[in-house]
């Protein structure tokens, strides 16, 4: 198991090739560049496939293109070319198109803050097109979480056949720390249909509301795939109601459904913890410190770490809820994700938000002052 020393954004390639990565498209902006950089490097060395694009919008078309060649394909951006990808990805979740797309945030709105860190991307991520759809959302912490939940995006993306993103940001993305780089890693191939070109139905759902399987291109399956509400044949359906409602329910409920099994989340002490702290991506990191500082001071405080975001955890919290007292949640935006554990808790528990602007990270010592408060 070789170890090595590499930043966040480095993390995320070697990832995204050990997943099977084999086109990548995109178009440089800061501080994601040295993805685009270093897969411009290492793909050719795997006969895989780079394009720098002219602009965000023709990154993640290409990639939508890739990935029915059948090419496991990714994109790498930052808030503003984030922005510019959602109408790709709403037709990616329309048409069941595996892709995963990694954002390293930085301050907003507009330019923001170009070589600084936040979390402001996390509702854009989730409801970034327009339209009901799902979308699957990873959020590392560390180098080695950048490596290995790349890895876990793009097994989700073959799963359920829908668009998942990897929110890194710059802090994760530019920080360089050991990490271990496994022999090998399980791999979700790309299922291919399981009847005949001439018995496939290319948008029917199992029991468990996935399809049989992805064909590629010029496999003799003749599919359409549009990007108006379509039936299971992929005939436009826009004009009827049914048909349109039943697959935005299906394309929303394939993720919904299976909600608790993309549950992914870290606990620290939560079993007698009167306070908890619950974060993800980097300030994950100093909650852990604040929370095991608290312990040391006589305060029964944990830490919840959430490496999946959407869909949002809220078995996990439900449970905390009945048995604690007070909810920290920092976040280095204006707190976007402290609404969603309200929401969840519901009165149950006290729930403070703590939030930081300004592309910096909170301090150990600011969250053990919020927690200290208790």
């Amino acid at each position: 198991m070789p170890t090595l020393v590499i930043h966040g954004n480095e993390a995320c390639v070697r990832g995204a090739m050990a997943a099977g990565c084999r086109f990548f498209a995109g178009y440089p902006i800061t501080p994601a560049s040295e993805i685009t950089e270093l897969m411009a490097r290492m793909l050719p060395q795997v006969r895989g496939v780079f394009l720098q694009m002219e602009d965000e919008i023709a990154s993640i078309c290409a990639v939508l293109g890739a990935a029915w060649g059948g090419a496991k394909a990714c994109t790498a951006t930052s808030g503003p070319g984030f922005t510019l990808k959602q109408e790709g990805i709403g037709w990616a979740a329309e048409t069941d198109t595996p892709i995963v797309v990694i954002d390293v945030m930085r301050g907003g709105p507009s330019t923001g803050q170009p070589t600084s860190s936040s979390q402001q991307d996390v509702m854009q991520a989730k409801y970034g097109s327009h339209g009901d759809y799902e979308i699957i959302a990873l959020t590392p912490s560390s180098v080695q979480e950048a490596f290995d939940l790349t890895v876990k995006a793009f097994n989700l993306a073959e799963i359920y056949r829908n668009p998942v993103m990897v929110l890194s940001d710059e802090i994760v993305g530019h920080t360089r720390e050991k990490i271990r780089i496994p022999e090998q890693v399980e791999v979700v191939p790309r299922k291919k249909p399981q009847n005949s070109v001439n018995d496939y139905i290319p948008f029917r759902p199992t029991a468990q509301g996935f399809l049989d399987g992805m064909p590629t291109f010029n496999q003799g399956y003749g599919i359409l795939v549009d990007g108006q509400l379509h039936d299971e044949w992929g005939i436009r359906a826009g004009h009827k109601p049914d048909v349109s409602a039943g697959l935005v329910e299906r394309i929303c409920r394939k993720i919904t459904d299976h909600a608790r099994e993309l549950l992914d989340v870290e606990e620290y002490r939560l079993d007698d913890a009167e306070v908890v702290v619950i974060a993800y991506g980097s300030p994950a990191r100093p909650s852990l410190r604040a929370a095991k500082e608290a312990r040391n001071t006589g305060v029964k405080a944990g830490c919840l770490k959430m490496r999946i975001l959407w869909p949002f955890p809220e078995s996990a919290i439900d449970q905390l809820c009945p048995r604690v007292k007070k909810i920290i949640v920092p976040e280095m935006n204006m707190g976007k994700i402290y609404r969603e554990v309200e929401r969840v808790a519901a009165g149950r528990a006290e729930v403070i938000s703590l939030p930081k602007l300004g592309g910096e990270m909170h301090t150990p010592q600011e969250i053990f002052e919020k927690i200290k408060l208790f």
